[in-house]
């Protein structure tokens, strides 16, 4: 149990019979007339929904023990991804929902963030930046270079992803995990 003067970014609260909500936000107020009260912005772990709540300053809240390992991915059996624990080299099965979006940019031998809850995996987490090499793309016609246009790119995952005209099959980029978007070319 935690007070919602505990509150803090990260902090995972177990809400609404065992839902398990992560404070994206949060926010103490003090009005002029009436009690505090802390307004935050809780993300559904699972779903990822997001929603506001309200709480009267200092009401106890119910926190959740989250363990977050870093963990390497070492290959794909069917359907189920499998980490591995660097420090016990113990092998997790992580099935595709609870790896979520994260699945587009895993290669074997990437460190991820493996979140759990009493056993569950809830989710998987990559670095903001991933670099990847471009596996097929159409070639950029001379002249293309100065305008500010995309095309599609397949990234050695398979997954597509929109770079500039300049970029060719063979290249090494920097690709933002959170939103998809190029960040630039990876000088070898």
């Amino acid at each position: 149990m935690a007070s919602t003067n505990d509150l803090k970014n990260g902090l995972v609260l177990k809400l609404d019979g065992g839902q398990l909500w992560s404070v994206v936000e949060f926010q103490h107020v003090k009005p002029g007339k009436g009690p505090a009260f802390v307004r935050t912005k809780l993300k559904n772990v699972l779903s990822g929904k997001v929603v506001d709540k309200t709480f009267n300053a200092g009401v106890k809240v119910e926190t959740a023990t989250v363990d977050k390992r870093d963990m390497q991915f070492s290959y794909m059996d069917g359907e189920y991804f499998v980490f591995m624990d660097m420090e016990t080299y113990d092998q997790l099965m992580v099935d595709r929902k609870a790896v979520g979006d994260a699945a587009n940019f895993l290669i074997e031998g990437f460190t991820a963030t493996v979140a759990q809850h009493e056993g569950e995996v809830l989710f998987v987490e990559l670095p903001a930046a991933v670099e990847l090499v471009i596996q097929e793309t159409e070639p950029g016609v001379q002249g293309d270079r100065s305008t500010g246009g995309t095309k599609p790119a397949i990234l050695e995952t398979g997954y597509q992803i929109q770079v500039p005209l300049f970029i060719t099959t063979g290249e090494k980029i920097k690709v933002d995990t959170r939103s998809s978007d190029y960040l630039g070319r990876v000088n070898s």
